[in-house]
């Protein structure tokens, strides 16, 4: 079973709370990517962890 895909208008606001900087959505890996502070965050029954301490370093 596939996740559901991020909602675009969602994905359009959402930037990462270190850097304030936009994010790339790794739909394979269900992550948000933050190139700028080298972090991956999460998705998790399609509600983005924002928070750094759970992001996965790059």
């Amino acid at each position: 079973m596939s996740a559901a895909p991020l909602d675009s208008w969602l994905l359009e606001r959402l930037v990462c709370p270190v850097t304030r900087q936009p994010l790339r959505y790794d739909e394979a890996a269900q992550e948000l990517v933050s190139e700028a502070a080298g972090l991956a965050y999460p998705i998790r029954d399609g509600v983005p962890v924002m928070l750094p301490e759970e992001a996965r370093r790059l």
